[in-house]
């Protein structure tokens, strides 16, 4: 592979613990419990001279998760420091979408460049987020955050598949949000993909059942081959908040078990 290879990590920041028929379209007949994990991810490496750092996502603040009932364990920059990474000096952050548990604190990330989708930003601030089926997982504060960032230039907008950085690329896939898109990594053991919100679980892809919030289903259902097609295997996909993360990924250390996965 001659891109550069990344480090590439899961950081966990939140809890909720909910049923599995939360998580399908039409329930699941075996219902129990199916929590979800969230997550916000780092990219580490070089550029064959300079240390090079992308964030994923943002996650959300404690108030936040107080307002919503969700388990807040530690700010996504803590999680960060953890890596010895601070959020301050992080250049590049890509918002994989605008729903509240993935850009939230994108205030604690002053000298980054913001990566999104045109689509994204179209559907956050258009028609759609007039109908409460839609907008209930956006923050109007989070979205109204990011066109103050645009006007001050600090939004790098996408319109589709992009390279943001050798062994870096972003993909639109859609489904979940008009504009959501994926991470695709090069790293030492080959593509791996960031899937986001693009599947919540490894069910959601595995068994082709979408999760219930939900802009176009059959844009979510084609985002489960796109996904496959981008990544180097089944087990190069990275879902978004399944817990098993944790427990299929190792930890980079004793010290960090159940709150960070190393997934190069």
């Amino acid at each position: 592979m001659s891109a550069p290879q990344y480090e590439v990590y899961a950081i966990k920041y939140a809890h909720h613990d909910r049923r599995a028929a939360e998580n399908f379209i039409g329930g699941d007949p075996h219902d129990g419990p199916m929590p979800l994990d969230y997550f916000v991810w780092l990219l580490r490496g070089t550029d064959g001279k300079n240390a090079r750092e992308i964030v994923v996502d943002t996650g959300f603040s404690a108030a936040m998760a107080a307002r919503r009932g969700r388990e807040h364990l530690r700010c996504p920059t803590e999680g960060l420091r953890l890596l010895g990474i601070d959020s301050k000096q992080i250049k590049d952050v890509v918002i994989t979408h605008l729903h509240y548990d993935h850009v939230g604190n994108f205030d604690l990330f002053p000298a980054a460049t913001l990566h999104l989708q045109d689509l994204e930003m179209r559907y956050a601030t258009g028609r759609h987020m007039a109908q409460p089926v839609f907008r209930g997982a956006y923050e109007v504060e989070d979205v109204v955050g990011m066109v103050r960032r645009v006007y001050a230039g600090r939004v790098r907008f996408h319109d589709g598949d992009a390279e943001i950085a050798p062994g870096v690329s972003l993909h639109l896939i859609g489904g979940h949000t008009m504009g959501l898109q994926v991470v695709r990594v090069a790293t030492r053991r080959g593509w791996l993909v960031l899937a986001s919100d693009a599947s919540h679980f490894y069910a959601n892809m595995e068994q082709e059942r979408p999760f219930p919030i939900v802009y176009s289903v059959a844009d979510m259902v084609e985002g489960y081959a796109r996904l496959r097609a981008l990544a180097d295997s089944p087990g190069h996909i990275v879902p978004g908040h399944d817990p098993r993360v944790l427990e299929r990924y190792p930890a980079p250390s004793k010290a960090l078990e159940g709150i960070v996965a190393r997934l190069d």
